[in-house]
């Protein structure tokens, strides 16, 4: 149970403390953007050098590194976004006559630099674990990378809760991309689908005979189990942005969506 335990425990605590993270930056004045991008460039160098070098080591640290670093990496690419660095030519919602393809185009114009970007970080991880023992970096971000892409594409189609008020000031026009519906099709596939590949990995984890898979297993499948409660949240009456709580704090005097949509808030 503790060969369990601890991963699942790590990759919860990471999850969580890096996205308050980033989501408090975000509230921050945008003069600060900068500043917090740049302190995060500086890190992502010894990032990937670390996920490289960890790449070749097939025990229980290497496991860890690379889960690690590739959240590190996966971080830089959603504060670029979210702090309106890398996002896409489009930076204005539709009118309210634009229906179909044409919405779908232009919701694509909006995330499009940022999706190329994680493109290329994906192709850069491939290169660096391809044919090596430790494939852990990749799995976490093809998790995150897959999860992400299930939850915008839902977001799109429509689900009852769209987790606007982790939306920053300057991200406003992102709302006019969210559908309102009680569901929609694509969502039993995205749930199903993830639920699949998570029974997957958990019998991976319980054919594994070495400390490293074992470890690389928890962790991945951990990540894919927050990616899917983090689905449920979408059509579930939960108040998820009391997990981060102190994170969403920055945002509410400085005109952000957790000030606009708090009445009592301070």
């Amino acid at each position: 149970m503790i060969e369990l335990g601890i991963p699942a425990a790590y990759a919860v605590l990471l999850w969580w403390f890096t996205t308050g993270v980033i989501l408090f930056l975000d509230g921050l004045p945008r003069t600060t953007f900068r500043w917090s991008m740049a302190a995060a460039t500086a890190v992502l160098p010894g990032a990937v050098y670390v996920l490289r070098t960890s790449a070749a080591e097939a025990g229980v640290s290497g496991a860890y590194s690379a889960f690690s670093c590739a959240i590190v990496v996966w971080g830089w690419l959603e504060m670029s976004f979210l702090m309106g660095f890398i996002t896409g030519p489009r930076k204005q919602p539709c009118t309210e006559r634009c229906r179909g393809w044409r919405h779908f185009l232009h919701a694509t114009q909006v995330i499009a630099y940022n999706e190329i970007a994680t493109l290329i970080g994906a192709a850069g991880i491939v290169s660096a674990t391809w044919n090596r023992p430790n494939p852990v970096a990749l799995w976490t971000f093809l998790v995150l990378w897959s999860m992400r892409l299930s939850a915008k594409l839902n977001l799109y189609l429509g689900v009852p809760n769209s987790g606007e008020k982790f939306l920053p000031a300057h991200l406003l026009y992102l709302k006019g991309f969210f559908g309102k519906r009680p569901m929609n099709f694509l969502f039993p596939l995205s749930v199903s689908g993830a639920t699949v590949v998570l029974v997957l990995l958990a019998q991976s984890y319980r054919a594994a005979n070495d400390t490293f898979h074992s470890a690389g297993y928890a962790l991945a499948g951990s990540l894919l189990a927050l990616g899917l409660l983090e689905h449920w949240f979408m059509v579930l009456p939960l108040p998820s942005e009391k997990l981060w709580n102190w994170a969403l704090r920055s945002g509410r005097g400085a005109g952000g969506v957790a000030a606009q949509t708090r009445p009592n808030s301070a």
